[in-house]
Parts: structure tokens; sequence; C-alpha cells
């Protein structure tokens, strides 16, 4: 007995010796049980994952250590890691070996209500790698690594030997001119450098535009649904929300001055409407810039995504049709590059170059001239354009595929509504609580976005957004039927 016992504390010492950053995972096996042990040993792995004991990308001990340390077979520990595999709670890594797979971590309460749920939750962790069907992100799998790096370590080189002194507040101008120079091919906007300034991102822009515009106390049209973050970003600032429903020719121009003649902003996403897909037609255009001439409000136009339209040619911007110098036009490269860069742009009519200087340099300067000089050189070296070329190629696969394996496995808990920009829109039924199926998703390494929290109306359709962008084909089939599985279990 003493023997048995020297030898279990040496196989544990091993065991900690050669896995220093395993936590004090406890396996205790019943062999008395019915359960088979392959069971017995997933089901403790699992939990210690899901209970946040054992973190995303904690090494899992080898098929031989873990079979020694318990005394079974290494087909036994073999076929618990290949259950965890499967069900997306551990990857394996060939000869790196087995590690917890990414999860994000949630904080919902036990019993709290779905609906009271803060939208916040249902990010996944920030800096980590996408998730299936997450929206806002383009494809990690697909983005040029090597080449981006190049670039990036040649800008940071002439960054370093820049003259020490004040960057311009405005942004780069090597990257200002190249902004113009692609908007006239890609969006049809022609403007000058001097009209563009560089921002961290879409906030960034958004938030100068509504400190320089002075807005607080006014009223602004906002899409109905739309982009929640945009809608709380104007309450933060002090204005009035007034949500305006879209149709299919998007957004209503006459159910806005109905509502709330005298606003001064409307936001909106004329190119593709977030998150239904849209394109907002001629007439809608040109009547809401009559009513932003007539009555001296102002437009943003959210250029969200840019010229990534998966469906032929993407409409020109709205600011080409604007002869009255009333639209603000707002970029990113977060869709087309990576929303890690932090990087924006706004277009401001030409009278209102001096006062957004003025704030920008005060209140809202560029981001660092390092990153800006690399999508400088990423332009000018003509890499970005054939960068989008290969992701539309690349998104309408995956689209096609994700349209394909949600109508085979058709159902009555989830319908495809339709296709929208880079993401599937699909509904619910109105006793399902979406945002409780999108955390029901998150630990199994799903993260659609409930649909309900974008609409401003009551009552809010019920939906999921699939994101496109990072979806793995060869468990592509298993991960919707997964989200099915859920939405159904839910229903129940």
């Amino acid at each position: 007995m003493l023997r048995a016992w020297a030898r279990e504390q040496y196989q544990d010492w091993r065991f900690r010796l050669y896995h220093p950053r395993m936590p004090d995972l406890r396996i205790e096996l019943d062999r008395g049980r019915a359960m088979p042990l392959a069971t017995q040993i997933y089901e403790a792995i699992r939990d210690a994952i899901e209970s946040g004991h054992l973190t995303s990308g904690a090494k899992l001990p080898s098929w031989q250590d873990l079979a020694s340390q318990l005394g079974v077979s290494r087909g036994t520990v073999r076929g618990a890691y290949e259950r965890l595999m499967d069900e997306q709670f551990a990857i394996g890594r060939g000869a790196a070996g087995t590690r917890v797979a990414e999860r994000p971590r949630t904080s919902s309460t036990p019993g709290r209500p779905a609906e009271a749920t803060p939208v916040a939750e249902l990010f996944h962790d920030f800096g980590t790698v996408p998730l299936t069907f997450q929206m806002g992100v383009p494809s990690q799998a697909a983005f040029p690594f090597k080449l981006w790096s190049r670039v990036l370590t040649r800008a940071s080189r002439a960054a370093a030997a820049a003259p020490v002194s004040y960057p311009d507040p405005r942004g780069e101008p090597e990257l200002r001119k190249e902004i113009a120079g692609y908007l006239a091919i890609a969006r049809g906007l022609h403007c000058k450098p001097s009209q563009i300034l560089i921002t961290t991102g879409f906030s960034g822009a958004l938030g100068l535009a509504l400190r320089t515009l002075q807005l607080e106390g006014k009223q602004a049209w906002m899409e109905d649904p739309g982009f929640p973050l945009t809608r709380t970003a104007l309450r933060l600032a002090g204005v009035s929300v007034t949500g305006v429903p879209v149709d299919a020719e998007g957004l209503d121009v006459t159910a806005g001055v109905r509502s709330a003649p005298e606003a001064a902003l409307a936001i909106v996403t004329p190119g593709q409407h977030a998150p239904l897909g849209m394109t907002m037609s001629l007439p809608r255009r040109l009547a809401l810039l009559e009513w932003a001439g007539r009555c001296g409000a102002w437009i943003i136009e959210d250029d969200y995504l840019s010229e990534l339209q998966l469906h032929g040619r993407a409409a020109p911007a709205l600011a080409s049709l604007d002869t009255q110098e009333r639209v603000l036009h707002i970029g990113t490269f977060s869709k087309t590059i990576s929303p890690a860069l932090r990087l924006g742009f706004l277009v401001v009519p030409s009278p209102l170059v001096n006062r957004f200087a003025d704030v920008a340099a005060s209140l809202a300067p560029a981001p660092p001239a390092t990153v800006q000089r690399a999508v400088a050189a990423f332009m000018r070296e003509g890499h970005y354009l054939r960068h989008l070329r290969r992701m539309k190629r690349l998104y309408r696969t995956q689209r096609e595929s994700l349209l394909r394996c949600l109508r085979e496995l058709s159902s009555n808990a989830v319908t495809v509504q339709a296709s929208a920009g880079l993401a599937i829109v699909t509904l619910l039924p109105r006793s399902l609580s979406d945002i409780d199926v999108a955390l029901r998703a998150l630990p199994f390494g799903l993260a659609p976005t409930p649909l309900s929290p974008w609409s401003i109306q009551t009552p809010a359709s019920r939906g999921l957004l699939l994101g496109v962008t990072n979806l793995d084909e060869r468990r592509l089939a298993a991960d919707c039927r997964r989200l099915i599985d859920l939405a159904e279990q839910a229903q129940r």
C-alpha cells in the first residue's frame, strides 16, 4: 500500500513538474459507476472549463501523463479529449499539445431575467481570437500578416527617424491624400485631403463630429433598428434620439419629418443598412438631402462597410450627392483591415474645415503616426485594393455556405430573413429571448449577435445576426446545428 501511495505521489509530482501552468485540477474517478471512465474525465474537465477553473489557453496534460496519473488507458483519455474538441471546449495543436479553447467570460447572474442582461455582456473578450458568427471583425485566417508586418516595420522605422516635433492633429498628410484618392475611385466621393481628419475609429469620428457641431440639447434621427453604441453615444452627448423606421428603401424620411420635425441631425448607414442590409434608394437619398438643406440640419453618413458590398458594385457614398455641404462622411479600416488599428476618418464639408481642425487640435488629435504611415503605404502600394478583392470573394463563398447550411437544417426556432452586409439575419419566435440564446451560445465558442437591442421602438424583432467572416467550413454544419439546438432548447 505504501508503494502504491508513493507511486501516486510521484506521478502527481511528475505531472506538475511538466505542466507548471496546469491549475490544481483533481479528477475523481468512480469505477463503480455505470458511466464510462472517458465520460467521467470529459465531464470533470468540461466542468472545470465552464466554471473558469481552467482558463482559455491553458494547456491540458498529454494523454500519456493524464492516463498514468489516473490509472487508465491512453485510449480512455483520448476519447475524453476528442469529445472535448468535438464540442469546442478544447483545441488540439499537434506537437504543441491540447489547450482549452478561447472562451469568453460571461457574468450573467443565475435567475436574472434575460431581457435585463446588459448588452455589454454579449461582447466577446477584447483582444482575443474572433469566435464563430461574431460580427464586426474581418477574417482572422485570411489576413496577410507577413505583408502587414513588413509594411508596419518600415513605417515604424520612418516614424522613429521623423523630426521630433508635434504631428499634425488632423492626421498624417500622406494618409489623408491616399484616402482622398481611394474615396474618389471606390465611393464616388471627391474631396480634398484638407477635408479629411484621421480619428480613432468610428467612435472617435462620431465624438469629434458631435462635439464640433454643438448638438447638445438637440434632436437627432436615427435608423430603427440601428447600431446600439451610436444611440448610446448620442445620449451621452446630450442629444435626444428619435427612432425613424426603415423599409426596403432605407430610412423613411417622411416618417422622420412627422416624428421629429425640429431634428438637427440624422445618422444613417445608406450604403448598407446596419443591421438589415438594404441600400438607401436614390429618391430617399435626395429627400434626406433636401430635408437637411431646407432645415439647416446635418447628416452623418456611417459608411461602416466601405466598398465591402458582396452583391455587385457598392453604391456611391451619400456625400457624393451633397451639393449643399450638409453631409459628414465617416469611414474606418476596422472591417477592411483590422479593428485593432483603431483608425478611422471623417470627411467634413469645406466650410467646416477650420472649425474641425481647431477641435481636433485641442481635444481629439489623430492617433499615432506609425499606424497611419503603415496604412498609407498599404494603400499606396496597391495592397489595400487587392486585399479587399480577396476578402469579397472569400466572404461571398462563406456566406453562401452558411446560408446553405442553415436552410438544410431548417427549424421553426431559427428562420433566415436576409443576407445583410457581412452577416445573415435570422428571426426567432417572439416567445424567445434572442439575448438568452446568444448567451447560451458563448460557452460553445459561438458569438451570434442578438437583434432586439438594435431596436428603439417596441416590440423589437427577435433574431440573431450571424457574421460570415470567421467561419470554419469543416465545423460549420456542427456549429449551425449547435445554434439551432440551443434555440430549440430555449423554446421548450
